[in-house]
């Protein structure tokens, strides 16, 4: 089963990362929130996140950014996405 691992700064502007797992609601989906607005979590602080949530990276994975807004002048959101897995799921 393919699994999402999403890194955002949410509507108040913390970071958070969380899972997006299929069949779940999203108020279910594994998540882990960074506590700040600035800096952007690094990619060690990513994976460990990602870690304590139970999953990691599909081989070869990488961080795909978006910038999200609704018009111009609006607040920019940031987001980040990325293959995961269960830790120790080879599949």
């Amino acid at each position: 089963m393919k699994h999402s691992a999403r890194l955002s700064n949410g509507y108040n502007g913390d970071w958070e990362v969380y899972v997006v797992t299929s069949g779940t609601p999203s108020l279910l989906w594994p998540e882990h929130d960074f506590g700040r607005t600035l800096p952007v979590p690094t990619t060690a602080e990513r994976i460990t996140a990602l870690a304590a949530l139970g999953y990691e990276a599909v081989d070869g994975a990488k961080w795909d950014w978006q910038e999200l807004s609704s018009g111009a002048t609006d607040r920019v959101r940031l987001l980040a996405d990325l293959d995961v897995r269960p830790i120790g799921d080879v599949t």
